[in-house]
């Protein structure tokens, strides 16, 4: 189960491009998307209401989708405006169109009831197109439930264990967290100060193995399943709990989690950086240096689906510790809004 009225994330604004039809499930149904002519967004379920015929296997005539079975055209509204064979066309000859939008240099679409896609509702990501930011992501493939991520990045306890080479140092487990909850945001806040930087901040922020920094982690969760964290480290003891940065680096890690299916997940993210502005390689470092630790949370999450999907009904109640507080929060936030939708009860966990 899914909340539907919500923006989610479909695609990078370069995956839907012009004269090309693309296929993508989101929250279980099927889409088809693609570029009118005056270079907007569109969405449609993807199937022709004649017989379900995947409409991705058509054309493009305009602005408009030719099926490729019997040549039924529909417009951006999901009408059929053409059938071939007859001049009539049936009032109930449609398919659902969903609300989309392009901002942040992704393609959002509201799942839900069309009256309330309010593009005022998008989550805000604005690092990705600030002049005074750079940032570089992609869209990853995850094998597991979206809420196992959202999970992943409320914890970041597994920095020290997943990612040794990249991410961790033996100072996170121990560190002390703060949760906090919205009536519907989570924050989760962290500080390991007087540490050496991890390699990843000694490579980007050029700190020395044997320097010590102040380092923060600053989890902000709102639903569905967005995740976006402040982090970075400064020299200790130069101001940075106390708002004064400047003796450090400060990035944003930003995560739009979108659910293709109850195992499986499109998993948008990009890492932002506000320091070397004026040298792409920095970009490109810190993106490698994220991706290759993503990937290694990626096959972690997959072996976490498996064992879940193996017990199936039979699966143990999980036993949650107190760096759990974040994620909790987040999956009863995601489980009300669902109850809500549905007309029921929230499902809880203890």
């Amino acid at each position: 189960m899914f909340a539907r009225n919500f923006w989610y994330v479909a695609a990078w604004d370069w995956e839907v491009r012009r004269q090309e039809l693309m296929s993508r499930k989101i929250c279980g149904e099927p889409i088809v998307f693609w570029r009118k002519e005056d270079g907007s967004p569109a969405a449609l379920e993807d199937r022709c209401c004649h017989r379900h015929m995947p409409l991705s296997h058509g054309k493009l005539k305009g602005s408009d989708v030719e099926c490729l079975y019997h040549g039924l055209v529909y417009d951006g509204s999901g009408a059929c405006i053409r059938v071939p064979s007859q001049k009539a066309i049936p009032p109930q000859a449609r398919v659902r169109a969903y609300p989309v939008i392009e901002r942040y240099h992704w393609i959002w679409i509201w799942m839900g009831d069309p009256a309330l896609a309010d593009p005022a509702l998008i989550t805000d990501f604005h690092w990705m197109d600030d002049p005074a930011w750079r940032a570089k992501g992609e869209r990853l493939d995850l094998k597991g439930n979206y809420l196992l991520i959202v999970e992943n990045l409320l914890d970041l306890t597994h920095l020290q264990f997943v990612h040794p080479t990249t991410l961790g140092t033996s100072a996170i487990a121990g560190a002390p967290i703060k949760a906090e909850r919205g009536e519907t945001s989570v924050r989760v806040t962290r500080w390991m100060e007087n540490h050496p930087a991890p390699p990843f901040f000694q490579r980007a922020g050029g700190f020395r193995p044997d320097e010590a920094v102040d380092r923060w982690q600053i989890i902000d969760f709102s639903p569905p399943a967005f995740v976006r964290l402040d982090v970075g480290a400064a020299r200790t003891g130069t101001g940075a709990r106390d708002g004064n940065r400047s003796q450090g680096i400060s990035m944003r890690n930003l995560n739009a989690i979108t659910p293709e299916t109850e195992t499986t997940t499109h998993y948008f993210w990009a890492q932002a950086h506000n320091f070397a502005l004026e040298d792409p390689s920095v970009t490109e470092l810190i993106f490698r240096q994220v991706h290759t630790a993503f990937l290694e949370d990626l096959a972690v999450i997959e072996a976490q689906q498996n064992t879940i999907s193996a017990y199936g009904e039979a699966l143990p109640e999980p036993l949650d510790f107190n760096q759990d507080a974040g994620g909790i929060q987040a999956r009863r936030i995601v489980d009300a809004i669902i109850a809500e939708e549905r007309g029921g009860p929230a499902r809880r966990r203890a």
